[in-house]
């Protein structure tokens, strides 16, 4: 079988694909719109925040980071991007990365020779209205993500001279979802969990639309829900009974991976989850 060229710049390009990052603004949401624009890619940044969507459109390389405000979180905010976003592209988009999250009700100041009375107590004292939007942003905002832009991706992949890959959806999960030890509190952990499962699902249920869907889930990386945990680590690294690379992830990292999935390099993966954690997951107590 005749095969295209090996070499990298062909097989990782993404030069001209019209890509979506819901949370584009701040952290690994940013790093990813970064890393398309970089080479090339068209990129939308959706988030609550214009301030921070401009900042990031601010730092394009070639003028086309574009910013829209909307939320994840309302039907409507959504839809009106797509078809925003349909109206300047001819209607498709190669790619969305569904990225928007928050961290929720957290166990960072609750002691850790904590005894029942006080562990039942910190529990009860979170807001379960902030327990409940974690979960709406986490899990049903990829959700309201994925069902505005259906349209748009089918249309990438019955136009004339579309690339390789098939139109994709990308979730930005973690690695809370498996981790056994809820750093970051239930909530967050749950919600991620929930959204690895549901991206599968979509994978499954996607397959006769040919729109595949797989999932990124990063360990600790710079962003604002990890801000103060990272600051805690001092100039010699994270230990590696922590993090075996003795680090945090960073930008060239996140770039790694989307690029490999957003490219012909990645147009064979459907369904899967990447995880990207430095080794972290295979030194706490965790499940796949």
């Amino acid at each position: 079988m005749a095969s295209g060229s090996l070499e990298a710049q062909s097989v990782f390009d993404v030069k001209g694909l019209v890509t979506v990052v819901t949370g584009g603004g701040s952290g690994i949401g940013l790093m990813a719109a970064q890393a398309l624009e970089a080479n090339g890619a068209i990129v939308y940044v959706i988030g609550r925040r214009k301030e921070n969507l401009e900042k990031a459109a601010a730092t394009a390389k070639h003028n086309n980071i574009r910013p829209i405000v909307g939320d994840v979180t309302s039907k409507s905010s959504l839809a009106a991007a797509a078809s925003t976003i349909g109206g300047e592209t001819g209607g498709y988009v190669d790619l969305v990365i569904a990225n928007s999250g928050i961290s929720g009700p957290t166990l960072s100041t609750l002691p850790k020779d904590a005894d029942l009375a006080t562990f039942q107590s910190h529990l009860a004292s979170w807001d379960t209205d902030d327990f409940n939007q974690t979960l709406a942003t986490n899990v049903t905002g990829v959700f309201n993500t994925i069902v505005a832009f259906l349209p748009l991706l089918d249309a990438a992949n019955k136009r004339e001279g579309r690339p390789k890959q098939r139109s994709q959806i990308i979730a930005t999960g973690s690695v809370g979802a498996y981790n056994r030890v809820p750093i970051a509190g239930y909530a967050y952990g749950g919600s991620k969990a929930a959204l690895h499962h549901m991206m599968k699902q979509f994978a499954t249920n996607l397959v006769p639309y040919g729109i595949r869907s797989n999932v990124i889930a990063p360990g600790l990386y710079p962003s604002e829900m990890t801000v103060g945990l990272i600051s805690k680590v001092d100039g010699d690294g994270w230990p590696k009974s922590v993090v075996p690379e003795g680090r945090a992830g960073d930008a060239e990292d996140i770039a790694g991976a989307v690029l490999f999935l957003a490219s012909k390099a990645g147009a064979y993966i459907n369904g899967n989850v990447l995880v990207t954690d430095g080794g972290r997951l295979g030194v706490i107590p965790s499940s796949y």
